[in-house]
């Protein structure tokens, strides 16, 4: 697959050009969706919501039910959560510090030195290493996911507001 020639400058990479493709599908499927512009920016920010929660397994089932019982967009839901994963790269980063935070809002201050490095995935799943890690890490990742929840919403209902007004979009119906 040859990456498109701008006249701008070289080609982008091969990656970067499919990733560039699918957020563009996924950006016109949110835009055209059959559904109310808060509908869908609700679906969104509960998909970003849990996107930065460390239920690693649980996460799109979990947005995809919370967007059901509030009635928004499942599929904008399950977009989101899936386009959360695209800084995956970064999740150790964001753990860690979701961590600090957590630790310096159960105790009022952060652990001197996290013990990481002795952690196994066995460990998280008993009772002591959920309390000693798990609970803060949870708490911790409320702080960035909330305000990004709230960023979220607000941003795609301007944009699919502005994309139905516009007459891009045709509005459903």
């Amino acid at each position: 697959m040859e990456a498109p020639r701008s006249p701008a400058g070289p080609p982008l990479p091969g990656p970067l050009v499919r990733f560039k493709r699918w957020l563009a599908a996924h950006h016109m499927t949110l835009m055209t969706m059959a559904d109310t512009p808060h509908s869908i920016a609700l679906g969104s920010a509960i998909g970003i919501f849990f996107g930065f929660t460390p239920l690693w397994t649980m996460k799109t089932l979990l947005s995809i039910g919370v967007a059901w019982i509030f009635k928004s967009n499942k599929i904008a839901a399950s977009i989101a959560v899936t386009l959360h994963d695209v800084i995956l790269p970064l999740m150790p980063a964001i753990y860690f510090w979701q961590y600090r935070i957590g630790m310096r809002v159960l105790h009022g201050r952060p652990q001197q030195r996290a013990a990481f490095h002795h952690l196994s995935f066995h460990d998280l799943m008993t009772w002591d290493g959920f309390v000693r890690v798990g609970w803060p890490l949870l708490l911790g990742s409320l702080f960035l996911a909330i305000p990004s929840a709230i960023a979220t919403y607000l941003i795609m209902r301007m944009l699919v507001s502005r994309a139905r007004s516009e007459g891009q979009v045709t509005p459903p119906g």
